[in-house]
């Protein structure tokens, strides 16, 4: 699961369900399970060992687990509904629009007929540029037009010590590498990466007419530039800390530090119409390091650099020989043997860009509305419980408790699907122009983005699509949010025993609460505001107690080497170890939770442990494995389904952990938060 700040960064969640006849469910399946490892020594084995061995990964995955299974059935359904759509529009607008999208990104005859033709305009016009002022003035036609976005990111979003208002928020960009390390570090996979990537340049830029000996010229001009804004940027790391990035400017003050780039100017050629009088850049020094290139840059390197943003954007929608490339250079980065299938790369683009109207769809033929009765009860329940633990802390004082708890009981809950659809105004869908479709999409996202300046912030507004296998946390609207695509097994069931529930949705819902109390979401208040409402040494005892599970999850290694890195998944292991922790004691309340009674052999406390740790179950490619080390702040599924449980004493009880197995902790080392 995720929090989301200004953007949302998504998370897996894995399947635990195996049906055996059509009348049976067997939630906690034995022949998933490696009985041969002891619970103690790796329980992520002994819960899933065979699974592992059994389950390979399909040849156009990185990565297959239960939530791979999960993601597949909601794709699988989307298919349904838009092929569907695209067959039978009839007068219906919603069917109508998504089905002329869908369509128009499976004709593949049309769009292979066109080559590079549709962008062919934007890079005769970039070739044209006689001076860098020029060079800026189409810069930002290109960013306004929803073209492509060079050199930094900007856009509206609530501000974080005002959540009642809206402002435009600048931030580190420019680069094309999924993180500043592969520029930078000079490690053997770093390096063949960037060579790699400049074969992609090359090629594209071949493929849009240049002669090769220039296209690959061309490359190294864009790795130049593109190492010098990776060297201004902040680390993932440093990125975590909300305070660092709020740096609020006024236009002029902006401008005084960017001396080529008059914001004065460049604001209304962005198409921002609200008089806005500040600004927050979360790095200044890299909006310094900018001005600076946009001087020491030649203008040719310029020009170069803009035509290769128009082609990267633009190239998974254009002919074969671009899908291919763009293709054969992520699959360097991920190790993925064979293309995703068109269907599916198109339902999935018609969810991103068109999400609340392929919900509207989605919803009404397979969300169980009675599911978000039990779910509102299932996180009631769960706000109860870590009500009473917050008040039970013994390192936390009177004051802080009583601000957490206000925080707690504060918490917007949203679940399924949005009250307010978007219905997508003015944006029309042709069925014979792909790559404009796209483009319409991101102008009309732009836009809907950017005139939210000066309006009052819209609290209905939803960060995941409801066929999004995932949940998140908000700080700035304190809120938690559950989309309909979790809502299946193995998370939730109405057949399934609360042991199942609870190590499932259950958790879920404890892991995003606590995201509200990690190392981020603690800087927030009640209201959403980035304020510090703990005392120092409240603050304190809890960093003391975090950078315990940085030194914890530090240890833990993949391919045999590489570390994972306990300050980037900070949050996620907290939320993690809280969630489980809060999601357990609120299941000892049930009625279940009380008792001793097995099922298929297993106590309600072994269940409620087995199917944590079946969620987390997956096999990943070791280029993906090695790729998510640096980009994603989730620890691998191992390290998910066995860091939270050495800390938990329950578990220990359940499976009779004992000194000398390796997960044991003594009970005073123990990590104890949330």
């Amino acid at each position: 699961m995720t929090r989301i700040v200004k953007c949302i960064v998504a998370a897996g969640l894995m399947l635990a369900v195996i049906t055996t006849n059509a009348q049976t469910t067997k939630f906690i399946d034995v022949a998933n399970m490696d009985l041969s490892v002891k619970p103690g020594d790796n329980f992520y084995l002994y819960a899933n060992g065979n699974w592992i061995k059994n389950t390979p990964v399909p040849a156009s995955k990185t990565r297959w687990g239960s939530f791979d299974a999960l993601g597949e059935e909601s794709s699988q359904a989307l298919k349904g509904l838009l092929e569907d759509a695209a067959k039978n529009p009839g007068e219906n607008d919603i069917m109508k629009r998504v089905g002329d999208f869908y369509a128009s990104g499976m004709d593949s005859i049309t769009i292979e007929k066109l080559g590079y033709q549709p962008i062919k305009p934007y890079l005769d016009a970039i070739k044209d540029l006689a001076s860098k002022a020029q060079v800026l003035t189409y810069l930002n036609y290109l960013r306004a037009n929803s073209i492509s976005s060079p050199l930094y990111r900007i856009g509206v979003g609530q501000d974080a010590k005002n959540v009642t208002q809206y402002i435009i928020n600048i931030g580190q960009g420019g680069t094309t590498l999924p993180d500043r390390d592969y520029y930078l570090k000079s490690d053997a996979r770093s390096s063949k990466i960037r060579t790699e990537y400049a074969a992609y340049i090359a090629k594209l830029f071949s493929l849009c007419g240049l002669e090769e000996y220039r296209a690959l010229a061309n490359s190294f001009s864009i790795i130049h530039i593109e190492t010098a804004l990776a060297n201004a940027q902040m680390s993932r790391v440093e990125m975590r800390n909300p305070e660092k990035l709020y740096n609020k400017f006024s236009i002029a003050g902006l401008t005084a530090i960017t001396p080529n780039l008059n914001w004065q100017d460049i604001l209304p050629q962005l198409g921002y119409k609200t008089k806005v009088d500040n600004m927050v850049v979360s790095n200044p020094n890299f909006m310094k390091v900018v001005d600076s290139l946009l001087s020491a840059v030649p203008l040719e390197d310029w020009k170069i650099y803009l035509q290769w943003n128009v082609m990267k954007d633009a190239a998974p929608y254009l002919s074969s020989d671009f899908v291919k490339a763009n293709f054969l250079f992520n699959q360097a980065l991920s190790g993925q043997k064979q293309q995703t299938p068109r269907w599916q790369r198109m339902s999935s683009l018609v969810d991103r860009q068109l999400g609340d109207l392929l919900g509207q769809l989605y919803v009404d033929k397979y969300f169980n509305q009675a599911a978000k009765v039990r779910m509102l009860e299932l996180v009631k329940n769960l706000e109860q419980t870590f009500d009473n633990r917050i008040r039970k802390l013994d390192w936390m004082s009177t004051e802080t408790k009583q601000r957490a708890l206000a925080k707690l009981h504060a918490f917007v809950e949203k679940i399924g699907f949005p009250d307010k659809w978007k219905n997508y105004d003015g944006l029309v869908m042709k069925r014979d122009d792909f790559l404009g479709n796209v483009r319409r999409c991101n102008q009309w996202h732009y836009n809907y983005n950017i005139n939210k300046l000066g309006k009052p912030i819209d609290k209905t507004e939803w960060g995941m699509t409801p066929p999004t296998v995932n949940a998140y946390y908000s700080p700035q609207k304190n809120e938690i949010v559950f989309p309909a695509g979790i809502l299946r097994l193995p998370f939730f069931d109405f057949k399934a025993d609360d042991a199942i529930n609870y190590g499932g949705i259950g958790a879920v819902i404890g892991h995003e609460m606590t995201h509200g109390f990690d190392d981020q979401g603690r800087q927030f208040d009640a209201d959403g505001n980035l304020n510090d409402w703990w005392t120092k040494a409240d603050a304190d005892e809890f960093k003391k107690r975090a950078d315990e599970v940085v030194k914890q999850y530090d240890a833990y290694t993949i391919l045999d080497t590489l570390h994972v890195n306990g300050r980037l998944t900070l949050g996620e292991n907290l939320a993690d170890l809280g969630g489980l922790s809060i999601a357990y004691e609120a299941f000892k309340n049930t009625k279940e939770g009380k008792s001793n009674k097995k099922i298929d052999g297993f106590t309600p406390d072994q269940r409620f442990f087995l199917n944590w740790s079946q969620i987390w179950r997956n096999n990943i490619l070791p280029e993906a494995a090695a790729q998510r080390i640096l980009t994603d702040n989730h620890s691998p599924g191992m390290y998910r389904s066995n860091g939270p449980l050495t800390n938990m004493d329950a578990f220990y009880k359940a499976f009779n952990v004992k000194p000398g197995d390796a997960m044991y902790k003594a009970p005073d080392k123990r990590i104890k938060i949330w």
